[in-house]
């Protein structure tokens, strides 16, 4: 495929791409260590059920069409059509990659489905992949902030692999400045709706190669989920859905006598150059960016010729203004301000955060907490929210039904916060720890450095800094004397005390009550971040006792491990009699 800017190899019938040039360059994908079908590529992680171990699908085509070829547009489908002996997940496929006249790029889309009677069995995740050339390209960027020049894969193979085989001390890199730095691709994770444009920047032309994602409506998880964008490779992804930071829970289960399809994409990749550009990389970022923003405003695409892609006059909309319920900050209802308000599948109040099947549609509220949510396709929706500041999750009282043209109009959208004056609080309900004690991390290490620093909790090892900073008793927070940015650890974590053995750690939250009313109840609020195979245990005054409240195991997100601030969000609402209290000092343990 070619349109006189970019022009795209691909593999007959298969469908991978072996070579990606741009306006006359040599090939931009990785020649020297990659097979032609590993260079760009789709694929899918997926496991039989029940039992199976995980799988690799890179669907591959079995027949190929051109759907489209004229002055203005080429589009070509790669199919496959599963049966009973295939080896495959079991999906029909159909990827398509498009051109457009002018357009310095190509987009690339997939329709998969499953029908009625197929095999069970699950889906891990699903992303596109391309390799880059590595002796070009160095420069990373997927944020203003979040973007350097970076070490190389050979740095990676010399180093020393830590706690797990993402995660490389670099013990003699090509360039001495990244001595002594952990590589590690999950550092380079971003939240979905901060994750629109990525990529990688060559010196030698300069050029930028570029992932755009126009919409979350495809991807897995709502706003906050987070993934992979770019990593050291050079690798550069297109992620859909998998089970980072949040775990088995969002994978995509599928029972003998479902059916599901699903469209994903289109994405674009978009390729860039400026001479001036080999000086500042950055140059050719900002360029992205502003081709992301004509992307995303050019969402839903009118090009896509796949009766599965559904077009802007076929999509609904839904609008309403959402009020916040907190008696205890406001005599009356307020307006959820910045809010986040989205339309997923059907289910209970933040079940939205484990979605992958269907497609979710997100926007925040104005200042008066009014909200449209444009370009719905048409099915059966639960409306949810969740606002900074305010515990909990919200959910309509009914699930929202969308047409072709429809503009639903909903009242009532009142989110009614978790009861209570609290008598005191730790920390910010919004979803994250960020506001707590993040520490350097272990001498040990060189501090991953950015342009400008921002996410310190973007580094390698934080966990094991608590034992060091209570190295024989454990955190003690009195609240009225402690300061939660200082004196709060932001994970609570178990203590090593021999090689692979860890023990649990118990904090105590020291708190005075003038009064206690006996036969009134009193209510502890727990808003958790991330869990990984934890349980959250809550003492009252007697360490020896048995818990007044469990969570029991909970939690695979592993967001700590992978540098993330927040997984999956867990929260609880513990009830406590006044007669368990006392006057004067109190403690939770």
């Amino acid at each position: 495929m070619t349109n006189g800017i970019v022009s795209i190899t691909l593999t007959v019938p298969g469908g991978a791409i072996t070579c990606i040039t741009y306006k006359g360059s040599d090939n931009l994908l990785d020649t020297q260590d990659r097979r032609e079908d590993d260079r760009g590529h789709w694929n899918i992680f997926w496991s039989k059920v029940p039992g199976g171990g995980t799988l690799v699908d890179n669907l591959e085509g079995t027949s190929y069409k051109i759907i489209v070829q004229n002055e203005n547009q080429t589009e070509i489908s790669f199919t496959r059509t599963w049966t009973f002996n295939s080896s495959n997940a079991p999906l029909n496929v159909d990827k398509r990659y498009v051109m457009l006249r002018g357009s310095p790029g190509f987009y690339s889309y997939a329709v998969l489905e499953r029908l009625k009677g197929w095999p069970a069995f699950d889906i891990e995740g699903g992303r596109i992949v391309f390799k880059l050339q590595q002796d070009k390209f160095h420069y990373m960027a997927m944020s203003n902030e979040r973007q350097r020049i970076m070490p190389t894969s050979k740095d990676r193979l010399t180093g020393k692999i830590l706690d797990y085989k993402e995660a490389v001390l670099l013990t003699n890199p090509t360039n001495p400045e990244f001595k002594g730095e952990v590589d590690d691709k999950y550092f380079y994770s971003c939240e979905n709706k901060d994750s629109q444009v990525h990529g990688w920047v060559s010196s030698d032309p300069p050029v930028g190669f570029w992932m755009i994602t126009p919409s979350n409506e495809f991807r897995s998880g709502g706003p906050n989920k987070q993934d992979l964008t770019s990593h050291l490779g050079p690798t550069v992804l297109a992620v859909f859905m998998s089970r980072h930071y949040v775990g088995k829970d969002i994978d995509l289960k599928f029972q003998t006598e479902e059916y599901w399809k699903k469209v994903l994409g289109p994405v674009f990749v978009y390729l860039n150059t400026n001479a001036s550009a080999k000086s500042d990389p950055s140059l050719l970022w900002n360029n992205a960016k502003r081709r992301m923003q004509e992307e995303v405003e050019s969402w839903p695409y009118s090009f896509p010729l796949s009766e599965d892609f559904v077009k802007s006059n076929e999509r609904g909309a839904v609008s309403g203004q959402l009020l916040v319920d907190d008696w205890y900050k406001n005599k009356g209802l307020v307006p959820g301000a910045s809010a986040y308000v989205g339309l997923a599948p059907p289910g209970a109040a933040g079940s939205w955060q484990f979605q992958s099947k269907g497609y979710q549609f997100w926007t925040q509220t104005d200042c008066n907490g009014s909200f449209l949510i444009k370009n719905v396709i048409p099915g059966t929706y639960s409306l949810f929210a969740w606002v900074s500041g305010t515990l909990g999750d919200y959910r309509y009282s009914s699930n929202i039904t969308v047409y072709p043209g429809s503009n639903v109009k909903i009242r009532n959208v009142v989110f009614k916060a978790p009861k209570g004056a609290p008598l005191w609080e730790i920390g910010i309900p919004d979803r994250s720890a960020a506001e707590f004690f993040i520490p350097e991390p272990s001498p040990k290490f060189r501090i991953h450095k950015y342009r400008v620093e921002i996410e310190k909790f973007r580094q390698y090892g934080l966990w094991t800094r608590y034992q060091d900073l209570y190295p024989q008793n454990d955190l003690v927070f009195t609240v009225g004397t402690s300061n939660y940015t200082k004196d709060w650890f932001f994970a609570h974590v178990t203590r090593k005390v021999r090689n692979d053995e860890f023990i649990p750690t118990t904090w105590k939250i020291l708190f005075d009550l003038e009064n206690v009313s006996q036969g009134a109840n009193y209510t502890l609020q727990l808003a958790l971040a991330s869990a990984n195979n934890a349980e959250l245990q809550v003492r009252l005054n007697n360490p020896k006792s048995p818990p007044d409240f469990t969570t029991g195991m909970i939690g695979k997100d592993n967001a700590l491990a992978r540098h993330g601030i927040h997984g999956s969000y867990h929260f609880y609402s513990i009830d406590i009699g006044g007669s368990s209290l006392v006057a004067g000092e109190t403690q939770f343990i």
